[in-house]
């Protein structure tokens, strides 16, 4: 097996608030894929008294150890668990009600002899290349379904559409949440490659059109993730103005994630 991950920030100066692991077993059996897109907080009040790196590093971690540790575990039982568990990390010193408690988009993957799993919840990405060539994205598509206007302020997403029926869901402080995952299995043998990316790495397809996702993937087989988030910085730099709106703000880099996986 073979594996490879990169994770930049969006700006040198800014944390990283992105996670991203692969987890393998000490019976060389199988192993996982763990990523995560920590939401960057509005200016104004979250409630809380941590970081989105503190939220991501210890829900990732969660994850990590869960999916590897409990492998007969439904994933979105061991993320249910994870969010439960990160909660509890700061429930006695935080506002966990609070629409903007740190949360984070999730991609998780777990193969084992028998088959492959997978979920997805929000804005993040999975792709699968089967046996044959074809690569099929997993995504959960509910918040790119939600009209512009929609999105027009942090405030207005915040009452209607975050973690709400109708709206979009993320990893925050609820665990019922999981339940909103999209999910799946298939058989290990119709499974060769997968690869985890967050939003920021997946604007080389959704943003800037340089191919489709089965473009990106051999782009990452052929020239590596690092190349893949180099390329997808240059096309920021030259699109400065930020013409792609994410969350009522336009923001000309973001985290970019991609976790490659040949198995």
């Amino acid at each position: 097996m073979h594996t490879e991950l990169v994770s930049e920030p969006g700006l040198a100066d800014h944390p990283n608030e992105d996670f991203v692991s692969v987890g393998l077993p000490a019976s060389g059996q199988g192993g996982s894929l763990v990523v995560l897109d920590g939401v960057t907080p509005p200016r104004s009040e979250t409630g809380c008294l941590h970081s989105v790196p503190w939220f991501t590093a210890r829900l990732g971690g969660a994850l990590t150890e869960l999916t590897v540790s409990l492998p007969d575990v439904p994933l979105a039982e061991a993320l249910s668990r994870a969010i439960s568990r990160t909660s509890a990390a700061h429930a006695e010193t935080c506002d966990l009600s609070h629409p903007r408690t740190p949360q984070a988009t999730v991609v998780l993957a777990r193969w084992s002899p028998a088959s492959v799993e997978y979920l997805v919840l929000s804005d993040s990405a999975l792709l699968v290349e089967t046996a044959d060539g074809t690569v099929t994205p997993v995504l959960d598509d509910r918040l790119a379904r939600l009209p512009r206007s929609a999105l027009a302020t942090d405030a207005l997403v915040d009452a209607h559409y975050r973690n709400k029926e109708g709206g979009f869901f993320t990893a925050a402080a609820d665990p019922s949440v999981a339940a909103r995952a999209v999910t799946g299995a298939l058989p290990r043998s119709e499974v060769r490659t997968l690869a985890a990316l967050t939003d920021g790495a997946g604007r080389w397809v959704e943003k800037f059109r340089e191919g489709d996702w089965a473009d990106f993937l051999a782009l990452v087989r052929k020239q590596g993730a690092r190349a893949l988030v180099d390329r997808v910085r240059e096309l920021e730099r030259a699109d400065a103005a930020g013409s792609r709106t994410y969350l009522g703000r336009s923001k000309t880099h973001d985290d970019a994630t991609v976790a490659y996986a040949e198995l």
